[in-house]
């Protein structure tokens, strides 16, 4: 993997972790919404699993965020 996807997928995860804390909503609760496993959001905010772009947008369809702003 090359310097740039890495720092591109840090990048979403740690936008990830700072929509969820600022919806004031667990790790768990949105892997529940997003029907995925319970330990999935902690590994994209923590770099450990690549997110899917299907993923990505759900997310950022429950946060009502652009899809860009996890890029950002």
């Amino acid at each position: 993997m090359s310097s740039i996807q890495e720092e591109t997928y840090r990048t979403i995860g740690r936008n990830v972790k700072k929509y969820r804390l600022e919806s004031k909503i667990s790790q768990e609760k949105l892997s529940e919404i997003l029907n995925v496993n319970s330990k999935f959001i902690g590994h994209v905010e923590r770099f450990e699993r690549f997110i899917s772009l299907k993923k990505l947008i759900e997310i950022a369809e429950y946060f009502n965020k652009p899809v860009k702003s996890f890029f950002e």
